[in-house]
């Protein structure tokens, strides 16, 4: 009797087959949100080019915040937006600052059901939009001044900590940050803060919306401390040597355009890997359904479930409470 023919499709018949034999199973615990609170405001304010994002006012940030833990979403990623910047972003580690502010909030509403995280950058609080402290003269005058901006990383962390955030989300791609901020954070007495490094954080186009969000007053670009889209050994280097420095999580920004990436440093260490779809990913999915072209619901969750299988143990995205919803229907 001959062999027979070998049939794949047999397993793809029916929704419960295709259910049983699911290789991956995306959970909204896995979702996290990033969410922005801006200083000053009343009521939410709508971000244009992130339909259905907004600007939070800190009473609107605690309604959004109780939504999203009712929808099962795993975590909250919080941006600040301040209502005056300066050179070395001296609201970033303001107590008083809205950042601050915006994480005791959370933490006293939600932070008993779900990981308050805080985004520690500076380029939501200078006033010329760059990640750090810019040298202020002689040849390499305007550049970003590293060590400098560890040293304001450094009182950030302390900061954020104090206010509530389980998670400090490093994003700044400054030499050396994971190192210099856990050992000020344990001298602290604070090694139970989580370090979620930005390890592979590209110098990307894909990031025009967020700077509509975050009202972004940068001149120039990032090119100098963000990573060469055409890189990819790259990556591993710098996610090797944050992890070496105590981070906890390493993180590859933007998501699907860097998904060869995403699981190369998922195979290479042994740390939870995470993925953070931007604000271009919404914006071109928004845009294409909004004319038709793409079913919205089908091609969000397909984005999820592709970002998951290349390796990503959790997903921030900006759609983690609709999805999340979707997600728990089954």
């Amino acid at each position: 009797m001959p062999f027979p023919t070998e049939r794949p499709r047999r397993l793809r018949a029916t929704p419960a087959l295709r259910s049983l034999v699911r290789e991956q199973r995306l959970h909204p615990s896995q979702l996290v949100l990033p969410m922005f609170v801006k200083e000053g405001l009343d009521s939410p304010r709508e971000v244009t080019s992130l339909p259905g994002v907004v600007q939070h006012s800190r009473a609107s940030l605690v309604d959004a915040a109780h939504e999203a833990v009712e929808a099962g979403v795993g975590g909250l990623m919080l941006f600040g937006v301040p209502a005056e910047r300066d050179a070395r972003g001296s609201g970033a580690d303001d107590p008083e600052g809205i950042l601050n502010l915006g994480l005791r909030d959370l933490a006293d509403a939600v932070g008993d059901r779900t990981v308050v995280m805080a985004d520690l950058c500076l380029d939501e609080f200078t006033d010329h939009g760059h990640c750090g402290v810019l040298v202020p003269d002689g040849p390499r005058a305007g550049t970003v001044d590293n060590d400098a901006t560890l040293a304001r990383y450094t009182s950030m962390a302390l900061a954020q900590a104090a206010a509530g955030a389980t998670v400090l989300g490093l994003s700044g791609m400054m030499d050396g940050q994971v190192g210099v901020v856990r050992a000020a954070l344990d001298e602290a007495g604070r090694d139970d803060v989580v370090l979620l490094a930005y390890a592979a954080k590209y110098a990307s186009a894909f990031y025009g919306p967020f700077r509509e969000a975050v009202e972004s007053t940068l001149v120039g670009d990032r090119r100098a401390y963000q990573q060469d889209p055409a890189n990819r050994r790259e990556a591993l280097r710098e996610v090797r040597l944050d992890v070496e420095e105590g981070a906890d999580v390493v993180m590859v920004k933007p998501a699907l355009p860097y998904l060869d990436v995403l699981s190369d440093v998922a195979q290479e260490v042994d740390v939870p890997v995470w993925a953070y779809q931007v604000s271009g990913e919404l914006a071109m999915v928004e845009a294409a359904a909004a004319n038709g072209w793409l079913d919205r619901e089908r091609t969000i969750l397909e984005t999820l479930a592709s970002v998951q299988r290349a390796g990503a143990d959790a997903v921030l995205t900006y759609w983690a409470v609709e999805a999340a919803r979707w997600l728990r229907r089954g």
